[in-house]
């Protein structure tokens, strides 16, 4: 059996735990909002028409911050169409996804729906078609407390209390073809930058998002970066990624190991962003908004060519199957978001519900969990206090696209102030089980408080409508700790989580 060693130094501190790190996305795509998370009809479905399955589905997740309305939607997205009485509102074209939008969940829907689910709204703003004027008006709307024009009418509209949001996308994948209003990197840095000022003078605490690349093989990642940031550097706090993987051609090795391509895409916008600190001589550093990061078989979509000259509403769009080995991946992913929160500060999966999701609904009928609800959701139960770096001694395998990769993953979390850590792994080998030694007498740890796995001899087993549970979690078995030492055996393609129970301290380690 192959063998591998860890070592949990505490004093590897990455950074403290922000909980954004577990965010996700809901954007009026396909089935998400409509039949997703609306359903009036439904029986769980309370007097707004939300269904109250989900929300519970989205509290197990553990979702914190949702970014919405889009994705691609937002830039032909005019937020007053979804305010007023429901009766009132137009019924309008989506040229993103070529479907018709009814605009019966709007801002005020929303925000009252985030409450119910216990999470943070991040909204985003139209830079495709709009500008200036219209994303200061909808900071107005949402986060003027009265006495204006626009607070007021929030305040007809039954919202009291203004719904204070903090943080702020400026337009989405500006940098994409198919994106409404696209535009050159330096043409966007410009309208970025006056409209991050004009919404800072209104509210200096904002945290803003500048659009960065649309993935890694953009032929301008990395310059892209580079000229908005000149732009808009001094205005904006975070800088936007989004990245999506699928197994291509039956490689699944190379599937496996998609976070190789995450750490590259993370250290390569760093650099950019920490050049252009330097060059304006700035004493602020930006970190990453990973507010797009998901498994989608995108491929196979535009094979399939969902979209014709129909104007559909609410059809089903992107809802990807989930397998075992998807579920790997995300999780895999998840690890490389946490190894990574001193410069990755928030992070939204995407999307939430039925487009490309860990909830599935059918209308009328139940909601399940996708194998890729796991990973998150232990993950964003278990992880808390301080991330720690792991060492890592293991074999590599040989990848296609990849090259080289370490046959186990693995990052810890830490919080010493209830005695408390979780240790995330996973197992690369489509073959073998790994036999993983971990040194964690920095934990204090006492006892095992919980093991879990993700693993099916079926590494394409799914959860599907006429059967909701046949991929789960699973005890781990044959874990021990004695000594300081925990030793667990990770089957092949698998995900595992452990908690461990300890001393609680009060000492505190200072990084670097």
């Amino acid at each position: 059996m192959t063998s591998a060693r860890i070592v949990i130094d505490r004093t590897a501190v990455v950074a403290p735990i922000d909980r954004r790190i577990f965010g996700s996305f809901v954007e009026h795509l396909g089935r998400c909002v409509y039949d997703g998370i609306y359903e009036p009809g439904h029986v769980t479905a309370n007097e707004e028409g939300f269904r109250l399955d989900v929300v519970d589905l989205v509290k197990e997740l553990g979702s914190t911050t949702i970014r919405y309305p889009g994705g691609n939607f937002v830039s032909g997205y005019r937020w007053e169409d979804g305010v007023g009485p429901r009766e009132n509102r137009p019924v309008r074209r989506d040229l993103a996804w070529h479907a018709l939008e009814t605009n019966q969940v709007g801002t005020d829907e929303f925000a009252r729906w985030c409450k119910l689910t216990g999470s943070e709204l991040m909204m985003a703003v139209n830079l495709g078609t709009r500008g200036i004027d219209a994303a200061l008006d909808l900071l107005e709307y949402t986060n003027h407390p009265s006495g204006t024009a626009l607070s007021d009418q929030r305040i007809a509209n039954g919202a009291l209390d203004p719904y204070d949001i903090r943080m702020w996308c400026l337009g989405n994948e500006m940098d994409g073809p198919w994106q409404t209003g696209y535009m050159t990197a330096d043409d966007y840095g410009k309208i970025a930058a006056r409209t991050a000022q004009a919404m800072k003078a209104a509210d200096k605490s904002l945290e803003l998002v500048v659009c960065g690349s649309s993935g890694s093989a953009m032929p301008t990642f990395g310059d892209w970066e580079r000229t908005v940031l000149e732009h808009s550097y001094e205005h904006v706090d975070y800088i936007s990624c989004h990245a999506y993987y699928q197994e291509r051609k039956g490689d699944l090795g190379s599937f496996l190991a998609s976070s190789l391509d995450m750490q590259y895409f993370i250290e390569t916008v760093v650099a950019t962003a920490d050049h252009v600190k330097h060059k304006l001589k700035s004493s602020k550093t930006i970190k990453l908004s990973f507010d797009e990061w998901n498994i989608w078989y995108l491929d196979e979509h535009r094979v399939s060519d969902e979209v014709n000259e129909e104007w559909p509403i609410a059809p089903r769009q992107l809802e990807d199957v989930y397998s075992v080995a998807d579920a790997v991946v995300l999780g895999n992913l998840l690890i490389t978001l946490l190894k990574n929160h001193d410069r990755v500060g928030s992070a939204s999966l995407a999307q939430l519900v039925n487009v490309i999701a860990p909830i599935m609904t059918e209308p009328g009928g139940p909601a399940w969990r996708q194998t890729t609800f796991f990973p998150f959701s232990v993950t964003s139960r278990l992880a808390r206090g301080e991330v720690l770096r792991p060492r890592i001694d293991v074999e590599t395998y040989a990848t296609t696209v990849y090259g080289d990769a370490p046959l186990v993953d693995a990052v810890a979390t830490v919080d010493a102030e209830v005695g408390k850590s979780a240790l995330f792994l996973v197992n690369r080998s489509q073959t073998e089980s790994i036999e993983v030694s971990i040194d964690v007498a920095g934990l204090a740890a006492t006892a095992i408080d919980e093991a879990l796995t993700l693993h099916d001899d079926d590494v394409y087993a799914k959860n599907t409508l006429p059967n909701r549970e046949r991929v789960g979690l699973r005890d781990l078995p044959g874990a021990v700790l004695e000594g300081g030492t925990l030793t667990v055996t990770l089957a092949p393609v698998s995900w595992s989580a452990i908690a461990l129970g300890g001393r609680a301290t009060t000492a505190t380690i200072v990084t670097d």
